[in-house]
């Protein structure tokens, strides 16, 4: 006599391990600008992630925008109109791109971030949940990826999972040396021009003195030489140009001057307007 046994298996996500996704650097920076950015009274920037699928079946990602939203312990509330507005004008420049996924700052996936999904989820199917900690927590800008997959015990679904799945920032050096220092610079305020400028030079000055040092220590025999080093000094010397140091001086004066007359005429010119605008105030008045 055979005999059969139903049993109820709780059935978990076959997770696809190809699912991959890049960024290219535009897009962090931009949450970040967002985050700066943000109204007092929100803790968070979430937004849309714009990009394409790549024929191996990557997720390039390369645009994003913040949307307005409203977040309290159980909902989440999306300036709907706001986003496909945005969306419309994103593709009246680049038509190639659409919606990935979706983008919020953070350590992680927060209770929120279920509903926030299920709206994507509408949008397009699979989207990607991107998280990058702005608090650069140890120094570090944590920024993953994550894509949601069901729970179902039987034919019933039980809840949804949201599993890591591999992320390649795309940058060129010069993009890497940014984020680098964007990750490892925590300041109060933003310098501004002048001392930006002088960071900068501050930078170059400590540059050239390791330079300098490493030159001495290779011709006094206590360090060993290096030749991709010492063809590097020898390109880097020979890209600069042979000026005498008066006629530098005079260029740096003469690009301040320049530069002073400018914000001196932009000076007058929004005296004038001031009081051209009071002087038609007036006229209305009488």
């Amino acid at each position: 006599m055979a005999s059969s046994n139903h049993q109820t298996i709780l059935q978990l996500p076959n997770f696809a391990t190809s699912v991959s996704a890049k960024v290219q650097p535009l897009v962090i920076f931009t949450i970040c600008d967002c985050y700066v950015r943000r109204p007092d009274q929100s803790e968070r920037v979430i937004g849309t992630l714009l990009g394409s699928v790549l024929p191996d079946g990557t997720i390039d990602i390369r645009n994003s925008y913040a949307v307005p939203h409203n977040e309290s312990s159980d909902q989440v509330a999306l300036d709907i109109d706001y986003h496909h507005n945005m969306l419309s004008s994103h593709q009246k420049v680049n038509p190639k791109e659409v919606i990935v996924g979706w983008f919020s700052t953070g350590f992680g996936v927060t209770g929120g971030s279920a509903l926030i999904h299920d709206f994507y989820s509408r949008e397009i199917s699979n989207p990607i949940h991107l998280t990058v900690d702005t608090g650069f927590k140890n120094g570090e800008a944590s920024i993953k990826g994550f894509v949601s997959v069901n729970l179902s015990l039987g034919d019933h679904q039980l809840a949804a999972q949201f599993q890591e799945i591999p992320l390649d920032l795309c940058m060129v050096e010069a993009e890497r040396v940014s984020y680098d220092v964007l990750k490892s610079t925590m300041a109060d305020k933003l310098p501004n021009d002048l001392e930006g400028m002088e960071a900068s030079m501050e930078h170059l000055l400590a540059l050239i003195e390791d330079v300098y040092r490493y030159v001495d220590d290779v011709t006094e025999g206590r360090v060993m030489a290096d030749n991709d080093i010492g063809r590097f000094i020898s390109k880097t010397v020979a890209s600069i140009p042979k000026v005498p140091s008066q006629a530098f001086d005079k260029l740096v004066n003469d690009s301040l001057q320049d530069n002073l007359l400018v914000l001196y005429l932009s000076s007058i010119m929004r005296t004038q307007l001031s009081l051209a605008e009071k002087l038609n105030t007036a006229v209305h008045a009488l």
